[in-house]
């Protein structure tokens, strides 16, 4: 277990909290992250630069869906486990540049796998999303029909997950596929709900919002995915597994009503037309969480607004 963790997305929203928990703990991690300017890379380097304060933390700059980037080090480092946390995230981007979510999201899973089974490490924690679920019943258990993906995100994860299950089967990769739903908090992604709506309320400029706030989603607080995630690299064979709040969804409008509760003053809302791949409501089953992981959220949605808007140093970055 002397071993040290590959972290991939490490400058990245889960990723760079999943690595300092790793760090508190006293874990050698390994962090690479190719800083693409996606969303506002100052954010990327924010959390980075906090990382790179502790001893046994160590960086590569290094692009997942590059096999010829990746194999140096896997050459130099001994990994006990691979945290496949690197992706192109975001629905709506991907019905612009689906190419570029297929390069990462699903070879540069392959890629991860083959060196893994080159290299003779044996577990894999790959991070999903709920977008798999869109058009299925609520709540969502992992024994649903994900077969037919709404948006070329999904689409890539998808895929993803179906080349973990056969590297799984075939060379005996204990794989742990984690589905996440929403998730928020300090230093959050600006292009998410969360952050953008957190800025604007503060700054007083109008909100974008898509559709009439009707829709719903199972917010989860970044401290519990991380959490959730990190248990995770226990030995499970091949599993599948849920890390969302676990309870009712929460409406895009009350979760807008909250943050002005709390800053104390009216948004400005301006609404616009809903786009067709985004799912109307989001709600996990965390059963299996429970019950493999010893896993549930410890804080709430609206205990998790209080600590974010708590963070006005972190709502600077460009949405």
């Amino acid at each position: 277990m002397n071993k040290k963790i590959l972290i991939t997305g490490a400058a990245g929203f889960i990723a760079s909290r999943v690595c300092e928990m790793l760090l508190e703990k006293g874990e050698d991690v390994v962090g690479l992250d190719n800083m693409n300017d996606y969303y506002d890379v100052r954010l990327k380097e924010y959390r980075l630069n906090k990382l790179l304060k502790n001893s046994n933390f160590a960086f590569y700059k290094a692009d997942i869906d590059n096999l010829d980037e990746l194999k140096p080090i896997f050459e130099a480092n001994q990994f006990r486990s691979v945290f496949n946390l690197a992706a192109r995230a975001g629905v709506r981007y991907s019905m612009e540049n689906p190419w570029v979510y297929l390069r990462t999201n699903t070879e540069g899973t392959l890629n991860l796998l083959e060196l893994m089974k080159d290299f003779g490490i044996k577990k894999f924690i790959l991070a999903s999303t709920s977008s798999l679920y869109a058009g299925l019943p609520m709540p969502f258990t992992e024994d649903l029909p994900v077969n037919t993906p709404i948006s070329p995100y999904a689409a890539s994860k998808k895929a993803a997950e179906a080349f973990a299950y056969t590297y799984s089967k075939q060379y005996g990769i204990d794989v742990s596929i984690l589905r996440y739903f929403t998730v928020f908090g300090p230093g959050g992604r600006p292009d998410m709900a969360p952050y953008r709506f957190a800025k604007w309320i503060l700054e007083g400029t109008p909100i974008t919002l898509y559709g009439d706030g009707t829709q719903a989603r199972d917010f989860t607080y970044i401290d519990d995915i991380a959490r959730g995630t990190i248990l995770a690299e226990k030995a499970l064979g091949f599993e599948i597994i849920n890390l969302g709040g676990g309870k009712e969804p929460i409406t895009i409008n009350e979760f807008i009503s909250w943050i002005e509760q709390l800053y104390g003053q009216k948004a400005l809302v301006t609404h616009h037309p809903v786009y067709a791949a985004d799912m109307k409501e989001t709600m996990a089953d965390i059963r299996k969480a429970k019950q493999l992981l010893g896993w549930e959220p410890e804080i709430s949605c609206y205990k998790g607004l209080e600590i974010l808007i708590q963070h006005p140093e972190l709502l600077r970055f460009k949405v």
